[in-house]
């Protein structure tokens, strides 16, 4: 067999070739001048249809010079092929690349898509998540125990700080979004009232929706948003720098120091948050029934008449609780981070939406249970 690609004279890849000939051992590949990116990419399509039966033997004795491409032509086109006559910087060109593609080989062809398979795969994954999570519940009960019996293994500046990113920062959104609800639901509300005449019970509807409902959920969303994702931020960069397996090795509880102030900072601030955001709303509703013409008297007897202790103090509780499993997602959230450029990200995402998911269904469970209980 002759040639397969032959280009004489001019500069660059105008003088590589490829000769493919019949030996008493099989075919030899024979390449001459320089074999570089330009010349490989000329020259590919003529080899692979050289080396389709097949190549025992590579001629490297006429290479003047090589690259990664050149070299990556050669050994695609005559993987396993004896090497003659090659020079010590081709050789060494050829083993480097060789071994570079034998470390990070292409990526294969997509996995068929199993229905069962994957099924099965992402229920393990979901109940080993939930073994975790278990696990870290009891680590911070024991922890918390711990704590009891000797109380200066909590740091209270920690604490103060914490409180203060969860509490004090927050009050501001809180108010805001507190008095916008209150406008929102006064307004909307009256227009469903005003065909049979009951505007005045406006201030009842929004109120009894605030204290015992909207004001917690409200409260608990601003704090999976900004605190939950900031837990698990905070924590995931630790986790990925390795600060965490740090204070282990220094014998110092992750738990003690990292998530026990952030869960207390959280349960107590949390029904603060939840009280400014339904006295905010209130005073938002306050306002919308002034512009309808209800003078504040009649807000204040109709709130006294229809609002009970119980109502705030069943929302105070269900803000706590809110507070204390946003605190514990983001926490987890953060401490199971990965390894990889993308891990606080996803870490702050999780806690995000396990958080909100979370607090929804609890309030679904509360008013199921509020109800029977008759409160």
């Amino acid at each position: 067999m002759g040639p397969i690609d032959r280009m004489d004279g001019g500069m660059g890849d105008a003088t590589a070739r490829l000769e493919a000939t019949e030996g008493s051992g099989g075919r030899v590949l024979a390449a001459h001048g320089r074999l570089d990116a330009a010349a490989a990419a000329r020259l590919w399509p003529a080899a692979m249809r050289a080396a389709e039966g097949g190549v025992a033997a590579l001629d490297l004795s006429g290479i003047e010079t090589i690259d990664t491409a050149g070299a990556v032509l050669l050994l695609t086109a005559a993987p396993g092929a004896e090497r003659r006559g090659a020079a010590p910087a081709v050789a060494a060109m050829l083993d480097r690349t060789e071994r570079a593609l034998a470390t990070a080989p292409p990526a294969g062809a997509p996995p068929d898509w199993r229905p069962i398979t994957d099924l099965g795969r992402a229920t393990v994954g979901r109940a080993r998540a939930a073994v975790r999570g278990i696990a870290f519940v009891g680590e911070a009960l024991v922890t918390a125990g711990r704590v009891l019996a000797r109380p200066r293994l909590l740091r209270v500046s920690d604490l103060l700080r914490h409180l203060d990113e969860v509490g004090t920062r927050a009050f501001p959104l809180t108010l805001l979004l507190g008095f916008l609800i209150g406008v929102i639901l006064a307004y909307q509300s009256s227009i469903p009232l005003r065909r049979f005449g009951a505007e005045v019970f406006v201030p009842n509807l929004v109120g009894i929706s605030l204290l015992r409902e909207l004001g917690p959920l409200l409260a608990g969303v601003v704090l999976a948003g900004r605190t939950g994702s900031a837990f698990a931020a905070e924590l995931g960069t630790m986790t990925v720098n390795e600060e965490v397996d740090a204070l282990k090795i220094m014998g110092v509880d992750p738990t003690a120091m990292l998530v026990l102030p952030r869960l207390i900072a959280a349960t107590l601030a949390m029904p603060v948050l939840a009280l400014l955001m339904n006295l905010s709303g209130l005073a938002g509703m306050t306002l919308i029934m002034g512009t309808l013409g209800y003078p504040w008297a009649a807000v204040q007897a109709q709130l006294q008449q229809w609002l009970s202790l119980g109502d705030l103090m069943g929302g105070l509780f269900k803000a706590a609780c809110f507070g204390l499993v946003i605190a514990a997602i983001g926490c987890r959230a953060g401490l199971s981070a990965g390894r990889g450029p993308r891990a606080v990200g996803d870490a702050a995402t999780a806690a995000v939406v396990g958080g909100i998911v979370a607090i929804v269904v609890m309030d679904g469970v509360f008013a199921v249970l509020f109800f029977r209980l008759g409160i």
